[in-house]
């Protein structure tokens, strides 16, 4: 997990994104958590990342071999889990998840750069 979100930062930092690394790295880190614990890939097929650049953001992918889609959880308070996808869809403008070519699925994040200049109040 910890050479994705160096891979991650680097991307962050080669687009000036650097004002996104902290929340994309955490949404990085909750998809990956969440592919590890509930995602089953068959042998040869790793779990991937990729990152890509959009308009004033960028969206976060991790690929995994299940193609059992994920769902958000509403835990008890006393839960010690089931809140990450929570995490990502606070954190995120939106996610999803969409079937891979063969077997597998891709689940996504995207952010975008907080508003800069803007008078609220």
């Amino acid at each position: 997990m910890g050479l994705a979100r160096g891979h991650l930062r680097e991307a962050l930092a080669g687009w000036g994104l650097s004002a996104l690394e902290d929340p994309a790295c955490l949404v990085l880190s909750e998809l990956l958590t969440n592919t590890a614990k509930h995602g089953t890939t068959p042998a040869g097929d790793a779990i991937q990342t990729r990152f890509v650049r959009q308009r004033g953001g960028l969206r976060v992918e991790v690929r995994d071999g299940s193609s059992e889609w994920p769902h958000r959880l509403t835990p008890t308070p006393e839960a010690l889990s089931g809140r990450g996808l929570g995490i990502v869809e606070e954190l995120s403008d939106r996610w999803g998840c969409w079937q891979r070519g063969g077997c597998g699925k891709t689940v996504w994040a995207e952010l975008s750069l907080p508003d800069r200049g803007l008078s609220h109040g």
